[in-house]
């Protein structure tokens, strides 16, 4: 069973991802470049994920091991050795193929033969004492949903009591997307192998991956000195993104913001994204809305300077302005409409989101200053295409985004993505708490005042991610995720900003 309880993943794990189709390619020559055979980091692989399922369940006496006809089943068979040397029962069952079994999982399995194990067919009647289940039926090759028979074992294992411990990858999840086209195991805990894959961070990777453990096996020098372009981000580097402030710095160098939004009924909107940017470090936030909206903003934070958006005025405004947002509680009628197209052409950093985004379908154009921040239905109006296919691969998804529209891309969701043309990074932080009114215009907020920060277009939505996700976890860790509403990462957003503080109380 999977434990939904909030938590992070350990701190061990890299920022460094593979391409899973590179990292299968990648295997034998960090191998051969440290004179270790494949077999050897099978039995590396064998022995890390039996330490971490023997910690996670000291008190298991009976494990049931699920093999695959693959490299994955053949981990499976060291597992099984491993745990009976340490005096635990174990029912192996191995799915059967035609096609002869890898040369490092037929010596795996062979070991297990040799040191009086059994293999059982995949149909047999479980014990009914099994405490314990390790996945090793399909690994990172999997492109598809499984076949029926494993499909089975895979529900079985699901409906069973038992937590399951996947190896590299649970059974059913696709290593390179994080998609489930079909059956998957829902694992408590994930043992992955020498780099991290895509899929265990982002895509449906949240729902099955359970606590996810790394192990380099070994080939950690080999792995430095590489370059995958794709990586991890969490809130270990904010520190790296905001440094604390110059004691004489004043507001003018911490940005002009101007925010633009908040159309009929959406006064809330705008001013979510206005306070975001204020508790981010924004110098200066200026909030062009409808004049019904001014008294309640301003009444509910008076630091917003706001006024009512008329054409005039926001000429006036971009030629004051460092940083434009434009699109919480936009509206896509002409009074949204106008305000867009006279900020299409401004030439500094700016942020698109919500309407802006539905227009900018309707019209698209390319523009290189400016980070769009759609959810998957955004994205997949701005692709013109179904939602199921931005999820089925949301990294492209992002990187198609980028190529239609310049700029940098943030496809939000659970494991965000962030795209430009030279970079892919996936957000490791977050949760299911996030999904509430108003979290998509306090990310407007907090980037645009990133941006007015003076940080780059990719590292600003990056880095917003992080803090808006990072902040969350922290209400989270402390209220849970039910109930959780935008406005409530004010509180939490302020410390996640200021990680110079954070540390000094964490020492």
């Amino acid at each position: 069973m999977t434990d939904h309880t909030v938590k992070k993943n350990p701190a061990s794990i890299p920022h460094s991802i593979w391409h899973a189709d590179d990292l299968r390619r990648a295997e034998k020559e960090a191998a051969d470049s440290l004179g270790i055979t494949l077999y050897e980091l099978m039995q590396r692989a064998g022995e890390a994920a039996f330490n971490v399922a023997h910690n996670a369940y000291p008190q298991s006496r009976h494990w049931l091991i699920l093999c695959g006809h693959g490299n994955n089943g053949g981990d499976g068979y060291v597992v099984a050795r491993l745990a009976v040397a340490a005096g635990i029962r174990v029912t192996l069952l191995a799915l059967e193929s035609a096609k002869p079994l890898p040369e490092e999982a037929s010596t795996a399995r062979d070991g297990w033969l040799n040191a009086g194990g059994v293999i059982h067919a995949p149909d047999i009647l479980w014990p009914e004492d099994i405490d314990l289940i390790i996945d090793g039926l399909l690994g990172t090759g999997l492109r598809s949903a499984p076949r029926e028979n494993i499909a089975a074992l895979i529900t079985h294992a699901n409906s069973h009591s038992a937590s399951v411990v996947a190896l590299d990858i649970p059974s059913g999840l696709i290593a390179q997307t994080g998609a489930t086209p079909g059956a998957v195991i829902q694992a408590a805990h994930t043992v992955t192998f020498i780099a991290l894959k895509p899929g265990l961070l982002t895509g449906k990777a949240r729902d099955v991956v359970g606590v996810l453990h790394h192990n380099a096996l070994g080939l950690d020098s080999w792995l430095t000195g590489q370059e995958t372009h794709l990586s991890r981000f969490d809130a270990s580097q904010l520190a790296e993104w905001l440094p604390p402030r110059r004691p004489t710095s004043h507001k003018g160098d911490h940005g002009k913001l101007v925010i633009v939004g908040g159309d009929y009924g959406t006064a809330g909107a705008i001013r979510m994204a206005g306070e975001a940017a204020l508790r981010s470090g924004a110098g200066l936030v200026r909030v062009l809305t409808r004049i019904e909206n001014i008294a309640p903003i301003v009444t509910a934070r008076p630091e917003l300077m706001v006024h009512e958006l008329t054409l005039p005025l926001l000429e006036e405004s971009l030629e004051w302005a460092d940083v434009v947002v434009i699109g919480p509680g936009l509206g896509q009628q002409a009074w949204g409409k106008q305000a867009l197209q006279k900020v299409e052409n401004f030439r500094k950093p700016m942020l698109w989101d919500a309407d802006a985004l539905n227009l900018l379908a309707i019209n698209p154009d390319k523009r290189h200053n400016r980070i769009l921040t759609p959810h998957p239905g955004e994205a997949a109006r701005l692709l013109n295409c179904s939602v199921a296919e931005i999820e089925s691969d949301r990294l492209l998804s992002a990187q198609c985004l980028v190529k239609r529209y310049g700029g940098v891309a943030v496809l939000k969701g659970a494991g965000t993505v962030v795209a430009s043309d030279e970079a892919l990074g996936i957000i490791d932080a977050g949760n299911a708490g996030m999904a509430s009114g108003g979290m998509g215009d306090v990310l407007s907020g907090i980037i645009g005042a990133l941006l007015g920060q003076k940080l780059p277009l990719y590292d600003a939505a990056c880095a917003g991610c992080v803090a808006h996700g990072a902040a969350a976890d922290q209400l989270a860790a402390r209220y849970g995720t039910r109930g959780m509403l935008a406005t409530d990462l004010f509180c939490t957003l302020r410390r996640v900003v200021n990680p110079d503080v954070i540390d000094v109380e964490n020492d």
